[in-house]
């Protein structure tokens, strides 16, 4: 499912490097759509930090990532959705690769449970720390680091289940709603500098996907648009735009990226 790095970079890097002197924080970036972003970033020109709760895994695909790029790429252990850890994850990060201009808010859960009444408070709370609180305190104090400097991007990565809930992922579903509601937020307080968009994510063919009933998803993306499942290189040309130089009109946004999922019945 996953590409190797030198694939998606030969796939990805072009002449005009759009992201050219850029510093960028991806957080869950070892992984999934996150590693996707992460590898098209650094192909475009920016220095790239990874972020996870697993450092292993981002420090060594920082390593391969640059070997292919040429590009300063560094991998960091933070759990993003302890409030504590954020201003110290961006103070390490500025303190290798320099002041951060760009940062995706990609980290995200959404465990399994087996009926809402059963839906603990540990769950729930967890749940939100990491889709809506990091995210939250990660603009708060990033966004205005970089108003103060002069400008800069914040690109969250929501979820159609935003619009489209369900009973087996209601608690994700509204955390990323109210992550949808933070970027109108934050682009009204630190614009005009700062832009921040959301890409709301359909359903790709990631790591995640392993644990999917495939026959089943396949069978309902016949009544979408697309009549399939997205795969994780896709997300890149969205994120590209909106934290590129072409996107600067651009803020405050909400962008599906799901296949039309959202535009079926």
């Amino acid at each position: 499912m996953s590409r190797t790095v030198t694939e998606a970079v030969a796939a990805t890097r072009s002449a005009d490097s759009p992201m050219a002197g850029r510093t960028a924080l991806v957080t869950g970036g070892s992984r999934g759509l996150g590693r996707e972003i992460a590898i098209a970033f650094a192909a475009a020109g920016a220095d790239v930090a990874i972020v996870s709760r697993k450092k292993d895994a981002c420090v060594e695909l920082a390593a391969e990532l640059a070997a292919a790029t040429g590009q300063r790429v560094t991998g960091h252990g933070a759990h993003v959705g302890e409030w504590g850890q954020l201003d110290g994850l961006l103070d390490e990060v500025e303190d290798g690769l320099g002041p951060v201009d760009v940062v995706v808010n990609n980290a995200g859960i959404a465990p399994v449970y087996p009926s809402l009444d059963e839906v603990g408070e540990e769950l729930f709370d967890k749940v939100l720390a990491v889709n809506l609180k990091g995210p939250f305190r990660m603009m708060a104090v990033a966004g205005r680091r970089m108003a103060e400097r002069g400008g800069g991007v914040m690109l969250n990565v929501s979820s159609m289940a935003s619009g489209r809930p369900t009973a087996a992922d209601l608690p994700y579903a509204a955390a990323k709603s109210a992550l949808n509601t933070l970027t109108a937020g934050f682009a009204q307080e630190y614009g005009p500098t700062v832009r921040v968009n959301t890409i709301v994510a359909g359903p790709f063919r990631t790591d995640i996907s392993k644990a999917w009933d495939m026959d089943a998803v396949d069978e309902m993306a016949q009544s979408w648009p697309s009549r399939r499942v997205g795969e994780p290189e896709e997300i890149v040309g969205a994120a590209l735009y909106l934290c590129g130089p072409t996107a600067g009109y651009t803020t405050g946004s909400l962008l599906a990226v799901d296949g039309g999922r959202l535009a079926a019945p």
